[in-house]
């Protein structure tokens, strides 16, 4: 049976959320919250975005202009410019990444958050705009790790409060926590891990601009839809704003356009 992350009891559960906060997308009306709320931050003339900077192709820096780039940067500055406002971003390991968002030092998370139950319990999170599905990286010399039950009693090397932290430990693997993409790949590669799980587009942008054959993709898992969102506080009031804006970028081609530069097709849908 295809296991998703946002299977139809969880789909549901996040309809009766944003119903209950007054904000569904669907609705055709504006809530008086989100208006206020847009208004404020159209006042303010700036949209404060919380993310790595770290986790390329989603968010990092140029290694020729040392500009911050990447997917995420960019669909979320399209969202910004959709609302009239500037983005402002604030880089931060992952790991402390919501506490920041809980602190208000930003409006939101543009970083690849995945939808789950217990996000959408705490926070504010958009519709989609980027969809995979889990992929291990092993040694290019490793032929024990093949499939999911083979991942059990084995370790992974995660950043903590991740989302394939939990995907690995729900595999029955030890998770060793590290800071980033980058440094997960490097405990494979030194042997001080088994493997590490993370999404198939950071895997296959990783093995595209490094050619790096030390290491391999031991198994996709294909059957398991992963969507991410951003993420802001609580009754932020943006959302009904951002979901339109996102709707908007879909509409006009610019979803499309922006998945095509980073991954050669659109990756919001």
């Amino acid at each position: 049976m295809k296991r998703t992350r946002t299977s139809s009891a969880l789909a549901g559960a996040l309809a009766a959320l944003i119903a209950l906060a007054g904000c569904s997308a669907g609705s055709g009306t504006t809530p008086t919250g989100s208006a206020d709320a847009l208004t404020q931050l159209q006042a303010s003339g700036v949209l404060k975005v919380g993310t790595e900077g770290t986790y390329s192709p989603f968010t990092f820096h140029d290694p020729t202009t040392n500009q911050l780039t990447g997917y995420d940067i960019e669909v979320i500055t399209a969202v910004a410019e959709k609302l009239g406002v500037k983005p402002e971003f604030s880089e931060t390991k992952w790991d402390a990444i919501f506490a920041g968002l809980d602190a208000k030092r930003y409006d939101l998370i543009a970083n690849e958050v995945s939808i789950n139950a217990d996000r959408a319990a705490k926070y504010d999170l958009t519709d989609p705009y980027s969809v995979s599905h889990p992929v291990v990286i092993v040694k290019a010399d490793n032929s024990d790790i093949t499939s999911l039950a083979s991942v059990q009693g084995k370790t992974t090397a995660q950043t903590a409060t991740s989302n394939w932290a939990n995907f690995a430990r729900e595999a029955g693997a030890t998770v060793q926590p590290v800071d980033g993409f980058t440094e997960a790949v490097t405990a494979v590669k030194d042997g001080r891990v088994d493997a590490t799980f993370n999404d198939n587009l950071a895997a296959l942008e990783y093995f595209t601009t490094t050619k790096d054959s030390s290491v391999k993709i031991g198994f996709e898992v294909k059957d398991e839809t992963v969507t991410q969102a951003f993420a802001l506080r609580k009754n932020s009031g943006l959302v009904e704003p951002i979901n339109a804006a996102l709707k908007d970028l879909s509409n006009d081609g610019t979803l499309a356009a922006i998945g095509t530069k980073w991954f050669g097709t659109d990756i919001s849908r």
